[in-house]
């Protein structure tokens, strides 16, 4: 019987919340029993607070996900590699807010902010923003060495797990990269669209979807046709599922968000959307838009009518057809490669298409 897509995401996102839940209460017993109650309370307590948070679960789900659609069939093993993807996650979520000088992170503080809160209450010494980030930074490497860990002593052939952190090592430096990117499209007067696109690439589309996916299929035994193949669909709907969460950024709700709608126009990130506004929108509100462009201190009205420049410059509209664009060829990939994996793991990566899709009905 033909399970709905969403359905089956669910079903992942419980199998590795109920994971996760297991091995932190393993990681604070050896935590505490090996290094104390200060490294519990700050670095270990903090990246499994960052862990629990949950979200989605997208890119775990999609290891698993490519994992059975190439036969595997070993279930605690390739929840062990999703649990490791989503602690790299973790990892990341830690970092970009630090860069992003985000304080919120799915509805809770930051790990940073978290630190510093620790860092007033314990009256310790010293600068308490300092002491946030450098320990929320700590908590963040150790949590990406335990996950590199787990990944390299997978129940899976030797050669299997080498090729798995050989593709995961490559895609986080890739990533890195897409970050550095898209710091400077935010300082710079105005990023060039080739810049927002090679964002787009290295920075969601390998690391939210491609990477993932081939990690779970390598795993799996899955050869280089089979993971080339699979690289297409994660290129677009990488790319689509970036351009709607910049939409969500500026015109999606807190709760839905689990951050600060206008954090994007405050931190002055280089978006299709702000750029496709820049050159389209009329000489005041350009003006306007440019000055808000990287303002920390942007209020409610300001950014509210940041949001009317957008719109009415086309640039949410643009946005809106290059998602379907994008969602209409990672569908295709799919039709392209049919006869590589079983036809439920193509079902569930049209679903989540069009799930994504209808994020922006």
């Amino acid at each position: 019987m033909r399970q709905e897509p969403l359905a089956k995401l669910a079903e992942y996102k419980q199998a590795i919340d109920a994971d996760i839940e297991v091995y932190a209460d393993q990681v604070r017993k050896s935590t505490l029993e090996n290094y104390g109650q200060y490294v519990l309370d700050t670095e270990t307590d903090v990246f499994l607070d960052m862990l629990s948070r949950g979200g989605k679960r997208i890119r775990g789900a999609l290891v698993m996900a490519g994992y059975e659609m190439c036969g595997g069939t070993n279930q605690k093993m390739i929840l062990q590699a999703a649990r490791a993807i989503e602690m790299l996650h973790a990892h990341v979520l830690i970092i970009d807010d630090i860069q992003d000088c985000s304080t919120l992170r799915r509805g809770k503080s930051s790990a940073h902010v978290m630190m510093a809160d620790y860092h007033r209450k314990h009256k310790l010494k010293g600068d308490p923003t300092h002491s946030g980030i450098s320990m929320a930074l700590n908590a963040s490497l150790s949590g990406s060495q335990a996950a590199m860990g787990i990944l390299a002593n997978l129940d899976a052939d030797p050669q299997l797990r080498l090729n798995v952190l050989s593709i995961v090592s490559r895609t986080l430096t890739i990533t890195a990269h897409g970050q550095t990117l898209d710091i400077m499209n935010g300082l710079v007067e105005e990023p060039s669209e080739a810049d927002i696109e090679r964002v787009l690439e290295w920075k969601t589309a390998l690391y939210t979807v491609i990477n993932p996916l081939h990690v779970g299929m390598v795993l799996a035994g899955a050869g280089c046709e089979v993971t080339d193949a699979i690289t297409s669909y994660g290129q677009h709907a990488g790319k689509a599922f970036q351009i709607t969460d910049d939409i969500l950024g500026i015109y999606g709700e807190e709760q839905e968000l689990g951050k600060t709608p206008g954090d994007d126009i405050r931190e002055g990130k280089g978006t299709l959307l702000v750029l496709y506004a820049l050159k389209k929108a009329k000489p005041s509100d350009r003006a306007f838009l440019k000055k808000c462009l990287g303002n920390p201190k942007l209020n409610l009205k300001g950014f509210e009518e940041c949001r009317g420049i957008i719109k009415r410059s086309g640039a949410l509209s643009n946005a809106q057809k290059i998602v379907g664009k994008e969602l209409q060829q990672a569908l295709i990939s799919l039709d392209k490669a049919k006869g590589l994996w079983s036809q439920e793991g193509s079902d569930f990566l049209k679903g989540l298409a069009e799930a994504l899709r209808n994020r922006l009905s």
